[in-house]
Protein backbone atom coordinates (compact mmCIF):
# COMPACT_ATOMS: atom_id res chain seq x y z
CA UNK A 1 0.00 0.00 0.00
CA UNK A 2 0.94 3.62 -0.86
CA UNK A 3 2.21 5.85 2.22
CA UNK A 4 -0.49 8.34 1.14
CA UNK A 5 -2.97 5.63 1.80
CA UNK A 6 -5.53 7.83 3.55
CA UNK A 7 -6.88 6.61 7.12
CA UNK A 8 -9.78 7.48 9.22
CA UNK A 9 -9.24 9.17 12.45
CA UNK A 10 -11.53 6.70 14.04
CA UNK A 11 -9.99 4.31 12.99
CA UNK A 12 -6.67 5.25 14.36
CA UNK A 13 -8.06 6.55 17.59
CA UNK A 14 -9.19 2.61 18.46
CA UNK A 15 -6.22 1.19 17.16
CA UNK A 16 -4.03 2.83 19.94
CA UNK A 17 -6.81 2.68 22.81
CA UNK A 18 -6.71 -1.46 21.79
CA UNK A 19 -3.15 -1.37 21.84
CA UNK A 20 -2.96 0.67 25.33
CA UNK A 21 -5.48 -1.77 27.08
CA UNK A 22 -4.00 -5.11 25.59
CA UNK A 23 -0.57 -3.50 26.46
CA UNK A 24 -1.39 -2.58 29.53
CA UNK A 25 -2.80 -6.20 30.35
CA UNK A 26 0.29 -7.98 29.18
CA UNK A 27 2.06 -5.70 31.30
CA UNK A 28 -0.27 -6.42 34.55
CA UNK A 29 0.79 -9.91 33.82
CA UNK A 30 4.73 -9.25 33.41
CA UNK A 31 4.60 -7.16 36.94
CA UNK A 32 2.21 -10.14 38.43
CA UNK A 33 5.21 -12.74 37.37
CA UNK A 34 8.01 -10.11 38.50
CA UNK A 35 6.04 -9.93 42.14
CA UNK A 36 5.57 -13.53 42.40
CA UNK A 37 9.41 -13.93 41.74
CA UNK A 38 10.11 -11.91 44.09
CA UNK A 39 10.49 -8.05 42.53
CA UNK A 40 9.16 -5.06 45.07
CA UNK A 41 6.73 -2.50 43.81
CA UNK A 42 7.23 -0.47 46.47
CA UNK A 43 10.73 -0.23 44.97
CA UNK A 44 10.10 -0.67 41.00
CA UNK A 45 7.13 1.78 40.66
CA UNK A 46 7.02 0.79 37.10
CA UNK A 47 5.63 -2.61 38.73
CA UNK A 48 2.38 -0.76 39.60
CA UNK A 49 -0.74 -0.55 37.91
CA UNK A 50 -0.31 3.61 38.35
CA UNK A 51 2.81 3.38 36.63
CA UNK A 52 2.81 1.16 34.33
CA UNK A 53 -0.32 1.88 33.15
CA UNK A 54 0.28 5.15 32.21
CA UNK A 55 3.47 4.80 31.09
CA UNK A 56 2.42 2.37 28.67
CA UNK A 57 -0.54 4.82 27.51
CA UNK A 58 2.09 7.44 26.91
CA UNK A 59 4.47 4.97 25.08
CA UNK A 60 1.70 3.72 22.67
CA UNK A 61 0.57 7.52 21.96
CA UNK A 62 4.01 9.07 21.16
CA UNK A 63 5.13 5.69 19.49
CA UNK A 64 1.56 6.49 17.51
CA UNK A 65 2.83 9.90 16.90
CA UNK A 66 5.97 8.68 15.44
CA UNK A 67 5.23 6.30 13.30
CA UNK A 68 2.28 8.28 11.66
CA UNK A 69 5.21 11.32 10.91
CA UNK A 70 7.85 8.17 9.35
CA UNK A 71 4.70 6.90 7.28
CA UNK A 72 4.35 10.47 6.04
CA UNK A 73 8.20 11.66 5.44
CA UNK A 74 10.22 8.76 4.89
CA UNK A 75 11.16 7.79 1.43
CA UNK A 76 10.58 4.13 2.25
CA UNK A 77 8.83 4.18 5.92
CA UNK A 78 8.36 0.24 6.13
CA UNK A 79 12.11 0.00 5.87
CA UNK A 80 12.50 3.12 8.34
CA UNK A 81 10.21 1.81 10.98
CA UNK A 82 11.59 -1.76 10.95
CA UNK A 83 14.87 -0.56 11.51
CA UNK A 84 14.05 2.04 14.14
CA UNK A 85 11.37 0.21 15.84
CA UNK A 86 14.01 -2.41 17.13
CA UNK A 87 16.59 0.19 18.41
CA UNK A 88 13.97 2.39 20.07
CA UNK A 89 13.21 -0.40 22.21
CA UNK A 90 16.44 -1.57 22.67
CA UNK A 91 17.80 2.12 23.62
CA UNK A 92 14.26 2.23 25.87
CA UNK A 93 15.88 -0.26 28.15
CA UNK A 94 18.52 2.37 28.84
CA UNK A 95 15.90 4.30 31.02
CA UNK A 96 15.22 0.86 33.39
CA UNK A 97 18.91 0.24 34.36
CA UNK A 98 19.43 3.06 36.88
CA UNK A 99 16.52 1.58 38.77
CA UNK A 100 18.35 -1.40 39.42
CA UNK A 101 20.57 1.22 42.05
CA UNK A 102 17.29 2.07 43.80
CA UNK A 103 17.28 0.65 47.40
CA UNK A 104 14.99 -2.66 47.58
CA UNK A 105 15.34 -3.14 43.81
CA UNK A 106 16.14 -6.53 42.15
CA UNK A 107 17.56 -7.34 38.51
CA UNK A 108 13.81 -9.04 38.27
CA UNK A 109 12.26 -6.14 38.52
CA UNK A 110 14.31 -4.26 36.46
CA UNK A 111 14.25 -7.03 33.39
CA UNK A 112 10.35 -6.86 34.30
CA UNK A 113 10.41 -3.67 32.86
CA UNK A 114 12.43 -4.02 30.12
CA UNK A 115 10.42 -6.98 29.41
CA UNK A 116 6.92 -4.47 29.32
CA UNK A 117 8.89 -2.14 26.52
CA UNK A 118 8.92 -5.53 24.16
CA UNK A 119 5.29 -6.28 25.31
CA UNK A 120 4.21 -2.62 24.07
CA UNK A 121 6.15 -2.92 20.92
CA UNK A 122 4.71 -6.23 20.01
CA UNK A 123 1.30 -5.25 20.81
CA UNK A 124 1.50 -1.80 19.40
CA UNK A 125 3.36 -2.68 16.04
CA UNK A 126 1.06 -4.94 14.44
CA UNK A 127 -1.73 -2.88 15.60
CA UNK A 128 0.05 0.28 13.86
CA UNK A 129 0.88 -1.56 10.75
CA UNK A 130 -3.17 -2.12 10.56
CA UNK A 131 -4.39 1.00 11.49
CA UNK A 132 -1.48 3.42 10.10
CA UNK A 133 -0.75 1.10 7.23
CA UNK A 134 3.24 1.75 5.23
Amino acid sequence: MSTQTQTSTGKVVLGVAAAIVIAAIGNAIVSYVAQALGADPNAVEGLKPQGYVVLTAVGVIIAAFAWASIRKRAKDPARTLGRLVPIVVLVSFLADVPVYFLPGASLIGVLALMLMHVVVASVAVPIFRRVLTV
